[in-house]
């Protein structure tokens, strides 16, 4: 089964870290996701640019607007994701609990719906 885990952070936190300490939780990301990937578990994944050049999309009675950056009322942006297989829903929940840009936000697990099996 698959499973999507949005990755949340407040971006300045990462931003006000020591170049240092935010390379080191970068290597860390990485060397995760690697092991994921070769544990069979890593689908796909990367860190996403800054809030700075998101812009969101709406689509309401047939008209598009379109909005400067993330549209939502909150301090923590998504800045990543990967996309898992696992066994159900526990162990997902196991493994993005020790993805390591979880300690400056959360990890949202999300299972993906098999459009396939329609």
């Amino acid at each position: 089964m698959h499973f999507l885990c949005l990755i949340y952070y407040d971006e300045k936190k990462l931003q006000d870290m020591p170049d240092d300490e935010r390379a080191a939780l970068y290597d860390e990301a990485y060397a995760y996701y690697d092991e994921l990937v070769r544990n069979g578990h890593g689908i796909a994944g990367d860190a996403l640019q800054s809030i700075n050049t998101t812009r969101t999309v709406r689509v309401q009675s047939g008209k598009i607007s379109v909005t400067d950056g993330p549209y939502v009322e909150t301090k923590e942006q998504v800045g990543g994701f990967i996309l898992m297989d696992a066994r159900d829903l526990e162990e997902a929940i196991q493994l993005a609990a020790k993805i390591p840009p979880a300690r400056l936000g959360g990890v949202e697990v999300r299972p993906v719906w098999d459009m396939t099996a329609q």
